[in-house]
């Protein structure tokens, strides 16, 4: 057998990290093979590290035979000691009346830390994965606190945004779900986002050839993937848990499987016409476990352009909100 790999996941007794420890522990995430101790960091508040024991407890009752070692602490210089990877699921939630950019700078403090912590104590072999809120920006914000770890080290998930908009064409077209391949996600995770419907397929002909309904393309189908996080909300009265656990796990399983092909957010260096200091989803091809090639060959018509443009614009205005914390 592996040898176990040390996974750390903050934020680790919320709804997404329920959902998403056993996918850990049972193999969904890095395969059936690969054993795996679990770090799990939650804040220092009675109640959270409570509710931390009892996710440990049901974790041990799951008697997942991958899982090694469950390490629960309060301290980033504990939880990230020596961790592979690094799941930064928890963040500060937008509360009423607060604006986007105080919560960029409420959590940039948090990511400042994480940030500085992993670089110092994970594993020479790190990679980290952002799922916490704005994750683009805080993913940028982590990064820009390492010196050790380089920025291809540091993704964010736009996986959730693939995920939906594979369902929606593969509903509107009426075919099989593993019929749709090639959708990807470009800019933030924000109702911002693009997903490309003009270079996907169904059934393996141009999704635009497929589904002829451009006006249905170009508005509900970019509304209803960009706006599900809300709906969610509004009909079951709290955020979308399962799917977003089941897409980080999806991100992470792609990450570690050579030729996978899919969206994630990375540091653009220019590509697509974006500001090469922002993290932006984008495709990525796999090359070896965690690590990834950018893949620049699509061409965008005006449509397209427009789209990134004004997602663009909005990881600039983001990143310019935290300008004094990545100097």
């Amino acid at each position: 057998m592996k040898s176990p790999i040390r996974v750390a996941v903050t934020g680790a007794a919320g709804q997404i990290g329920y959902s998403l420890l056993p996918r850990i522990a049972s193999g969904s995430m890095f395969g059936p093979d690969q054993p795996v101790i679990l770090q799990l960091i939650e804040a220092p508040f009675e109640k959270a590290l409570k509710a931390l024991e009892g996710v440990a407890m049901e974790l041990d009752d799951c008697a997942f035979p991958l899982l090694k070692g469950i390490v629960m602490t309060s301290d980033p210089a504990v939880g990230f000691k020596d961790a592979n990877w690094c799941l930064l699921v928890g963040a500060k939630p937008r509360g009423p009346g607060m604006e986007r950019a105080d919560l960029l700078k409420d959590n940039g403090k948090i990511f400042i830390e994480q940030g500085k912590v992993i670089d110092a104590v994970a594993a020479a072999d790190a990679r980290v994965a952002v799922v916490g809120n704005p994750a683009n920006t805080n993913c940028m914000i982590a990064a820009s606190q390492a010196k050790r770890l380089t920025p291809d080290r540091f993704t964010a998930m736009v996986r959730l945004d693939q995920n939906r908009a594979q369902t929606q064409l593969a509903k509107k077209a009426g075919v099989d779900l593993t019929e749709v391949k090639n959708i990807f996600i470009y800019g933030n995770h924000s109702p911002t986002m693009f997903p490309s419907f003009a270079h996907a397929t169904i059934a393996g002909q141009p999704a635009t050839s497929v589904i002829t309904d451009s006006a249905w393309l170009q508005g509900p189908f970019l509304e209803t993937v960009g706006k599900r996080g809300a709906a969610i909300i509004a009909a079951r009265g709290a955020s979308s848990a399962a799917s977003a656990a089941n897409a980080l796990t999806d991100h992470v399983r792609s990450l570690v499987t050579p030729g996978a092909v899919h969206s994630i957010a990375v540091k653009s260096n220019g590509a697509y016409g974006f500001n090469p200091n922002v993290w932006a989803g984008m495709p990525v091809r796999t090359t070896t476990p965690g690590s990834y090639e950018v893949i620049t060959g699509y061409v965008m018509d005006d449509f397209a352009k427009s789209k990134i443009a004004a997602t663009n614009k909005e990881l600039e205005d983001e990143r310019s909100f935290v300008a004094e914390m990545i100097k």
